[in-house]
């Protein structure tokens, strides 16, 4: 394999490892499966999701830094093999590792939501493992939308 690929492969492989281990990983993992998947996410998702949590355990037990290489050698192999069997899949993952590159930095990868067909007449939440989450309202809304009379 030249140099740019090799270059390639240890760099995608480092991105990986590293940001299994960070805050941003369940945000950026269905793309990255989605690249080792090849059309088929179910194993190469599970794959990445056995890899974090060797990654974790290891951080747990203070030897992260022995798995991490680990871990790194195998995603490195896997991207080569992905690499040799598809040529064109290099251009893919130089987007991916830009796509990838403000969830390293600490910076807030954007996510946009649209929702659509029907109407919500109270609050609505998205995000990832809420805890004691209450919401109160002192006024209640008919199903026409418009506040009750609290008489």
């Amino acid at each position: 394999m030249e140099a740019e690929l090799a270059a390639l492969v240890s760099s995608g492989a480092t991105t990986v490892v590293a940001l299994m281990a960070s805050d941003a990983w369940t945000q950026v993992r269905d793309r990255v499966a989605a690249f080792f998947g090849r059309g088929e996410t179910t194993a190469a998702t599970a794959e990445l999701q056995r890899s974090q949590d060797d990654l974790l355990a290891a951080r747990a037990e203070g030897d992260e830094a022995a798995a991490s290489g680990d871990i790194e050698a195998a995603w490195r192999s896997r991207l080569r093999s992905v690499l040799r069997a598809d040529p064109a899949a290099a251009d893919e993952l130089r987007r991916l590792l830009d796509e990838l590159a403000p969830a390293l930095d600490g910076r807030t990868v954007v996510v946009h939501n649209s929702v659509s067909g029907g109407v919500q007449h109270g609050p609505v939440v998205q995000g990832q493992n809420f805890s004691d989450l209450t919401i109160s309202s002192t006024s209640s809304t008919s199903s026409t939308g418009t506040a009750e009379d609290p008489e």
